[in-house]
């Protein structure tokens, strides 16, 4: 049996992947990652934001570009994130200290309706919903896709505090798609 079949059994998990960076050829960055994340096994792309600009939070250095890809996956979470980390590493991601900028940042913001908290990963992230950069594209994406009832999203602030934390923290949605 391949690998394909193989996977073909395993359960599917939808997962919101959260990307950006602020170093670099960040579009590019993010297209190599898109298509690095629809190369995963067992994975398939749903759908992805626009572009969104944003000054840095919690962070220095130069705006950061930002997105957000949805996918079904059979991977774990702990198995998509080392994927994730992986695609960073090939778009020469450091980490000289905490929220330094980057080539290019992967988050896995939730996967399905998994809750995990471990020294290296924690589901659904734990700031995804005080950052505009996270919340205004995640919605965007959803709203293109049909609601998954084995794959509950966690519950996202209201439009109200979206648009003030939008306001707040200086969010610009680009023109450009991925």
């Amino acid at each position: 049996m391949s690998v394909s079949n193989a996977l073909a059994a395993v359960p599917r998990f939808r997962a919101c992947i959260g990307l950006g960076g602020n170093l670099g050829d960040v579009r590019a960055h993010v297209r190599a990652a898109l298509e690095g994340l629809s190369a995963l096994p067992g994975t398939t792309l749903e759908g992805v934001s626009s572009l969104y600009q944003t000054k840095p939070v919690e962070a220095t250095g130069p705006d950061y570009l930002n997105a957000v890809a949805v996918v079904q996956t059979a991977l774990g979470p702990r198995e998509l994130l080392g994927a994730l980390h992986a695609l960073e590493a090939g778009c020469e991601r450091e980490r000289p200290y905490q929220n330094a900028p980057r080539t290019l940042d992967l988050d896995l913001l939730c996967h399905g309706d998994a809750v995990r908290q471990t020294p290296h990963l924690t589901v659904p992230h734990p700031r995804m919903s005080t950052r505009a950069f996270v919340l205004e594209p995640l919605v965007e994406v959803l709203d293109t896709l049909a609601p998954e009832p084995f794959s509950p999203l966690p519950r996202l602030p209201d439009a109200a505090a979206r648009a003030t934390l939008a306001r707040e923290q200086g969010i610009v949605r680009l023109s450009e798609s991925l």
